[in-house]
């Protein structure tokens, strides 16, 4: 068993947990009994969105929810963005600490920083390699919007 990758994003590793699954939009989830899962974001997505400043949920606990469905959003030092379920299934609870200190997620991505707990089927989330070569594919794209961004802040000043 794998213990886990690290992404490198420039100088930072963003680490990937090896006993974690995977979502294309760059949360993780932890998988649980009963078909009740953990979700938070990764390392590379927090990278990414530098310090998490706000979170607010557009629904309630219990409600069904479809896969890519608006759920909330997130107020970043990069940018404000809505939140998208990762997975069909049900919001069974929100991590209402990080609801009073969206921080968390900047130091404890992967453990007081979770989101919520969804229940539903997993078996479309990525394993630790799969995710990784996921990154990888995106990176140099990734890399061109952060430039073009830190261009468009340059001209503004």
């Amino acid at each position: 068993m794998s213990s886990g990758r690290f992404f490198l994003m420039g100088k930072y590793q963003a680490p990937l947990p090896a006993e974690l699954r995977y979502c294309r939009n760059h949360m993780w989830c932890r998988l649980g009994d009963q078909g009740v899962h953990t979700f938070g974001f990764t390392s590379y997505a927090v990278r990414l969105m530098r310090d998490v400043y706000f979170l607010e949920w557009r629904i309630d606990a219990g409600q069904r929810v479809t896969a890519r469905q608006e759920i909330g959003f997130i107020e970043t030092q990069k940018a404000t963005s809505g939140l998208y379920a990762p997975l069909t299934g049900e919001l069974i609870a929100f991590n209402h600490e990080v609801l009073q200190d969206p921080g968390l997620i900047n130091v404890d991505c992967y453990g007081t920083g979770w989101l919520f707990q969804l229940r539903g089927d997993a078996t479309e989330t990525l394993s630790v390699d799969e995710y990784y070569k996921h990154l990888e594919a995106g990176w140099e794209n990734t890399q061109r919007l952060i430039k073009a961004q830190i261009n468009k802040l340059g001209l503004e000043e």
